[in-house]
């Protein structure tokens, strides 16, 4: 049995809205993975005091231990202690999907979309219990104004008999579930299979090189989360398929780029007997190269950026203004690298980087500020309908 006391931000909380000047306040618990419905079966957004009491009553039968029945009431706590102080407030729940990522960000968006017809709010606070939860708050920032974030702390009982228990938990969850199985288990599990077969037939020499790729790798692809974005890129849906073929597509380019610039290479400037040092370290040899590959490699970072762009833009993900910045940086700053090439082969003055520099600086600016107008503009008619 585990003791469980949460710690409250009502002081923070208060300081923040009154700093600033929404007077009609949305208290939003989120939870991203969806457990309130896959567990105890609620369907959200859950409007209301009582709706939001009666939901995390349901989920804490269905399952004691989540951390997420807390956060509901936390933030029934937050709404109380606001309406006592005589602010115009709602408390509602939003819930992602299982998976989390991008339709889990999808669905809450939708669903505060949908809380906002109802209750007009200018303000929102937001409740949650971790930093995964919090990660959506960009997401809401886009129909509704964040004022506070409150983070519901849970205090364990540090007994040993309770620590035996919560350790077994996380047992549990690294032996069974697939969220942490597949790195803590699979990844030593390759490294000992292949450590194993490489004993057997004498290859003990060249496998430490290969455990060290493979477990470098696996730390790099969970670092990074490329299996999750990969989870949910892969996705049977119109955006999951334009988003695999333009990154194939954009990687296959970007690995051409390479024996393209080689190509480019002059082989005068190469000689048999070359040290691989003086290569890397001729300007000339390496502005060839990077001229050669440039064009190549532009356009494969460019389909990836555009796909992204794209599956955005079908998905209805507010993300395209964050998009058409990163082709327009992209187009902007290929002829400063261009030029740059050319001193490193030609010997040209280092002034003459100055004018594409500034050009694209120029471009960016002035993308940037009508791009972002036409986002303001369109965020205020919103409100006005609102």
């Amino acid at each position: 049995m585990i003791i469980i006391r949460m710690s409250q931000q009502s002081g923070k909380v208060e300081k923040d809205v009154n700093a600033s000047t929404a007077n009609k306040l949305l208290v939003i618990c989120i939870d991203r993975d969806n457990d309130v419905g896959e567990k105890a079966g609620i369907i959200t957004p859950v409007i209301g005091r009582n709706a939001c009491i009666e939901a995390a009553q349901r989920l804490a039968l269905e399952d004691p231990e989540d951390a997420d029945s807390n956060s509901i009431f936390a933030a029934i706590k937050t709404y109380e202690d606001l309406i006592s102080k005589g602010y115009k407030v709602e408390v509602v729940t939003v819930a992602g999907v299982k998976n989390r990522g991008i339709h889990a960000d999808e669905k809450i968006l939708a669903e505060t979309r949908k809380v906002l017809e109802k209750f007009s709010a200018n303000g929102a606070v937001i409740v949650s219990d971790g930093e995964d939860d919090e990660s959506v708050i960009p997401v809401i920032q886009n129909v509704l104004p964040v004022v506070s974030v409150q983070r519901v702390v849970m205090k364990v009982s540090r007994s040993v008999e309770y620590s035996y228990a919560v350790f077994g938990k996380y047992l549990k969850m690294i032996a069974y579930d697939s969220r942490y199985s597949k790195f803590f288990l699979g990844v030593p599990g390759i490294l000992l299979l292949i450590g194993g077969i490489a004993t057997v037939f004498d290859f003990s020499a060249e496998i430490f090189a290969v455990l060290v790729s493979i477990l470098g790798g696996a730390f790099l692809i969970r670092a990074f989360d490329i299996d999750r974005a990969w989870s949910n890129w892969s996705k049977p849906t119109p955006m999951g398929f334009i988003r695999i073929f333009t990154m194939v597509a954009g990687i296959l380019l970007i690995l051409s780029s390479v024996p393209a610039g080689i190509s480019a290479v002059d082989s005068e400037l190469i000689e048999n007997d070359i040290e691989l040092i003086s290569v890397i370290t001729d300007k000339v040899i390496i502005g060839q190269f990077v001229a050669g590959a440039l064009p190549i490699l532009w356009i494969g970072i460019g389909a990836i950026v555009v796909g992204t762009l794209l599956s955005n833009w079908i998905g209805g993900i507010p993300r395209q203004i964050t998009d058409i910045l990163r082709i327009i940086v992209l187009a902007a700053l290929y002829p400063t690298i261009a030029q740059f090439t050319n001193i490193m082969i030609y010997d040209e003055s280092s002034f003459t980087l100055i004018p594409p520099l500034l050009g694209g600086l120029a471009a960016t600016l002035v993308s940037a500020t009508i791009l972002f107008k036409k986002y303001r503009k369109h965020k205020d008619q919103e409100m006005v309908s609102d």
